[in-house]
């Protein structure tokens, strides 16, 4: 457009995208092709942020068993637990999720399910779910 050209009153815009449903909400996800933006997971933040603080917590002697964490928090022992397991992955893995480079398939569900402690068996587990 130039300066002199009235501006049109519509404007198309073709995008072609899907819907697909993702944790129980929906989503938009557009082709292969076009490039897409990175998106942090803020759940999974949110869940590493406290599994660290709460590991933390432990290790300084301000809390001296989970049981005494988990009544001071008002949550299950065995749903700290799960979180606290975060601690131990490895830490590209732990980056790549603070960086929203984690594929749609790792959620907080699947990152609570058991994973091995093993830094390198933890990459191949995790290996295509990571982007570049």
């Amino acid at each position: 457009m130039t300066r002199g050209m009235p501006i049109p009153e519509t404007v198309t815009l073709h995008i072609p995208f899907r819907v697909v449903k993702r944790g129980g909400r929906k989503e938009m996800q557009l082709p292969d092709s076009a490039a897409q933006p990175r998106r942090t997971d803020n759940t999974l933040v949110k869940a590493l942020a406290r599994a660290f603080r709460w590991k933390r917590m432990l290790d300084s002697g301000e809390f001296a068993t989970i049981a005494e964490l988990a009544k001071r928090e008002r949550i299950a022992t065995s749903y700290m637990t799960r979180v606290l397991r975060l601690t131990l992955l490895a830490p590209d893995i732990v980056e790549a999720i603070l960086d929203g480079k984690q594929g749609p398939e790792v959620t907080l569900a699947r990152a609570l399910e058991p994973f091995p402690n093993s830094w390198q068996e933890q990459g191949q587990l995790y290996s295509g779910l990571t982007g570049p």
